[in-house]
């Protein structure tokens, strides 16, 4: 079975191991390509100042060489800078295929630890490693936008058990295609914006037009005329009194709106970037069909009938480019003088937000949502073992065999079976360091990681669905002025206050530990009393034996323990999850072994 096992785990490493070979070989390629392109630019320019210094007095014959030059030099640019994007992307894709493997071989300490997302009044966000150094969402987090990052976060945390089963199948689809999540998230690695999606996105709603409908056709108009002065100049029938005259004219129009379309200009400019980079990831989800029904809805926000989302950003790409043609100085004065430049552009960027600017968030949103799920079906990937939890309407919360901790190495890690009801509470005793704590953090990122549609570290489990609440790291606070003690009570308040919300699976660690033993056994047996009375469901680990003797009067209550050998002088644990209560405890052995007795 063990062999089975790590065969399986083998997969993905053999597969990221493939990729980088692969992309490397692809990478030398594209290398080879740009040192071509560039040759061969240096080329066409040395024929062209060839060309021109041996033909110059053939005036046509120059005048081609030097048009046919520019034009190839400007074709040989535009393919480069296509090159330099697909090294760029086939670097970022080497690098995607390496994080894996080192993740798979448990070196992930570099990587983000989204600590910023700790919140100390959430239900369980600060208790159970979901956040911080080595945890979880190190672990599993692949999001390479900032707001993919945040949106992966909120999954987490979401704490809904809401459709668990269509999560299922959309991370199941998501991770059964890991070539096109790698080149999603590699173009996402390269989105390197100047201004963030969400300034652009609240730029757009909340934009107030300011160019008059008539410059729907006065651009035109004026353009037309501008030409027939031209030909009229040409032929003699305008001085050149009357072209400056039209010339100064076409300024003073547009001049009347040089400050507000300077304004624009320069947020345009601003979010070119964004919107050129983003369309990218458009594109990439338009071209990608889809099985499962959240995938499915997601992608229709940004498909349309008749035009491409992917092809309205390159034609607002296209417009921005233009306004930002106004700081070249042809187009500034004679643009502006003859064609009502500024304001022709203005007008149609104007008609596009009018038309697509509430749209924007959405696909913003998307995108994020689909660089969050990327990381989802990323984990999945990687853990072929693990089991999708079997949703049912019983009274069983978890039956789960061979459970474990997902941030455990799986060749250490000792696994158990767990089965527990609803309206059931297990008291779990046990030795110092036998693994009372990591048990409990197993079992509520079980839940987290079920209620997000993940598979979980099990060979099977069947879940019926509820949401988590703890309280297991409670910490003082200088700056709030409150004791540790006081903490855990305003705690076991908000705990006591979200029961009666809702119902949850609830884990505590050693509660009240903020006051004398006496005191302490009095208090947890009362609160146990109160979790039974509310018809809850929930485990709670402690060090106090005779909080055990609440399950003689209260069946709900069962004991379990984790236990602790002292063989030849020294400590052995089993880390196997056991019905009954500890009778071994090891601090005063430990304390005598470390000599501080």
């Amino acid at each position: 079975m063990n062999s089975v096992i790590m065969e399986k785990n083998r997969q993905p490493i053999d597969f990221y191991s493939n990729e980088i070979v692969k992309n490397q070989e692809k990478l030398s390629k594209a290398k080879r390509k740009l040192f071509w392109l560039s040759t061969l630019r240096l080329f066409i320019f040395l024929i062209a100042v060839a060309g021109t210094y041996f033909f110059w007095e053939k005036t046509g014959l120059v005048t081609g060489i030097i048009v046919g030059s520019i034009t190839l030099f400007l074709f040989l640019i535009s393919r480069y800078t296509d090159a330099q994007y697909e090294r760029d992307k086939l670097k970022a894709l080497i690098a995607v295929n390496e994080v894996e493997i080192a993740v798979l071989q448990r070196n992930y300490a570099d990587l983000p630890d989204g600590h910023k997302f700790k919140d100390s009044n959430h239900a369980f966000s600060q208790d159970i490693d979901l956040f911080g150094t080595g945890s979880f969402y190190q672990y599993s987090n692949r999001t390479a936008l900032e707001q993919g990052s945040k949106k992966f976060a909120a999954i987490l945390t979401a704490n809904s058990i809401a459709a668990i089963p269509d999560k299922q199948e959309a991370i199941k689809e998501l991770g059964g295609l890991p070539a096109w999540r790698q080149e999603f998230t590699a173009i996402a690695n390269l989105v390197k914006v100047e201004v963030s999606h969400r300034i652009v996105s609240n730029w757009l709603k909340q934009y107030q037009r300011f160019i008059p409908q008539i410059m729907r056709s006065l651009p035109l108009i004026f353009s037309l005329i501008s030409v027939v002065a031209f030909w009229s100049f040409y032929m003699g029938w305008l001085n050149e009194w009357g072209l400056i005259a039209w010339f100064f004219l076409g300024l003073g129009i547009t001049g009347t709106y040089l400050k507000k379309v300077s304004q624009l200009s320069a947020r345009a400019t601003q979010s070119l970037s964004t919107f050129q980079q983003y369309e990218k990831l458009i594109s990439k989800l338009e071209k990608q069909p889809f099985e499962s029904k959240i995938l499915i809805e997601k992608r229709a926000i940004i498909l349309r009938e008749g035009k491409r989302t992917s092809t309205i950003l390159k034609d607002f790409a296209g417009i921005l480019n233009a306004i930002d043609q106004r700081n070249n100085l042809i187009i500034g004065i004679f643009g502006n003088a003859f064609l009502l430049w500024d304001l022709r552009q203005s007008y149609r960027l104007e008609k596009w937000i009018a038309k697509y600017g509430a749209e924007v968030e959405d696909w913003f949103d998307t995108i994020a949502f689909f660089d969050a799920y990327n990381s989802l079906g990323n984990f999945a990937f990687n853990h072929p073992t693990y089991a999708y939890p079997k949703i049912i309407s019983t009274n069983s919360v978890i039956n789960a065999k061979n459970a474990g901790h997902p941030l455990l190495d799986p060749e250490k890690s000792v696994a158990n079976h767990m089965d527990i009801n609803r309206e059931q509470f297990f008291i779990i005793t046990g030795a110092n360091m036998a693994g009372k704590s990591t048990f409990l953090r197993t079992v509520a990122l079980q839940l987290v990681m079920a209620n997000s549609g993940l598979p979980v570290c099990a060979s099977e489990m069947e879940y019926g669905p509820m949401k988590l609440i703890t309280s297991m790291r409670t910490t003082d606070s200088l700056a709030d002025d409150e004791s540790y003690f006081f903490s855990e009570l305003k705690r076991l308040k908000y705990i006591v206050d979200q029961m009666e919300e809702d119902t949850y699976f609830i884990i505590l660690d050693e509660i009240l530990k903020g006051t004398n033993s006496t005191d302490k056994a009095i208090g947890s047996q009362k609160f146990v009393e109160r979790m039974v009375a509310s018809y809850s469901t929930g485990i709670i680990a402690t060090h106090d034996l005779s909080l055990c003797e609440i399950s003689e009067r209260l069946p709900q209550v069962q004991n379990y323990y984790f236990d602790a050998d002292i063989i030849a002088d020294e400590l052995h644990f089993d880390y196997k999850f056991k019905k009954g209560i500890c009778k071994n405890m090891n601090a005063s052995f430990l304390l005598r072994k470390m000599k501080i007795v």
